[in-house]
């Protein structure tokens, strides 16, 4: 069992996502996040906006280990947040952990997206 940390802050349970899919989780004056579970059940997140156009990931397709943007089909991987293939971008990643099935995500990180873009 993991103790309090400050550092993560508790999503819930992995298996309230169902492989091949994703959640948003709101942040107050920052990124939406956009947490993603694959099929083989490995979890990761990312913010919920393409680098390209800023379309919504979590509503995108999953393949392995990328998502589609469901816009302009942009392949983004879920372990770097980087566009794949000829495309060039990046979405910010957020650390993640899993223990005892509960969902932690970087308190950090999260809030990091509240930062205003240059």
């Amino acid at each position: 069992m993991m103790t309090q940390d400050a550092r993560w802050i508790d999503i819930g349970l992995a298996s309230h996502i169902e492989p091949g899919t994703a959640r948003t989780l709101p942040v107050q004056g920052g990124e939406e996040i956009a947490v993603f579970r694959t099929m083989r059940g490995e979890v990761y997140a990312l913010v919920n906006k393409c680098p390209h156009k800023h379309g919504p990931l979590s509503q995108g397709i999953i393949h392995g280990d990328s998502v589609s943007c469901p816009l302009h089909n942009w392949r983004i991987s879920l372990r770097s947040g980087e566009a794949l293939g000829e495309d060039k971008g990046c979405t910010p990643t957020i650390p993640i952990k899993l223990d005892g099935g509960r969902i932690y995500i970087s308190r950090k990180e999260a809030l990091a997206g509240s930062r205003a873009e240059a």
